[in-house]
């Protein structure tokens, strides 16, 4: 039975004439961090683990979940 919490990890054979897409590497966030996100605007990082980053902003907290693409780091 598949993880749907995780993305599958598909092995790329060598004879293959597609290339596997380059791994995308993760940004990485510290608690005070000033934020921009897409949805919400500038915001201020409070917490923050591996898979998960949780920012303040003036609509409230809200807890963003890895990858984070609609973040950004100002």
């Amino acid at each position: 039975m598949p993880n749907h919490g995780t993305p599958d990890r598909r092995r790329h054979l060598s004879s293959s004439p597609f290339r596997p897409a380059p791994a995308r590497d993760i940004e990485e966030f510290s608690v005070g961090d000033r934020v921009s996100h897409l949805r919400h605007g500038l915001g201020v990082v409070v917490a923050c683990s591996e898979a998960t980053v949780t920012l303040r902003f003036e609509s409230g907290v809200v807890r963003v979940n890895s990858p984070f693409d609609r973040l950004t780091r100002l």
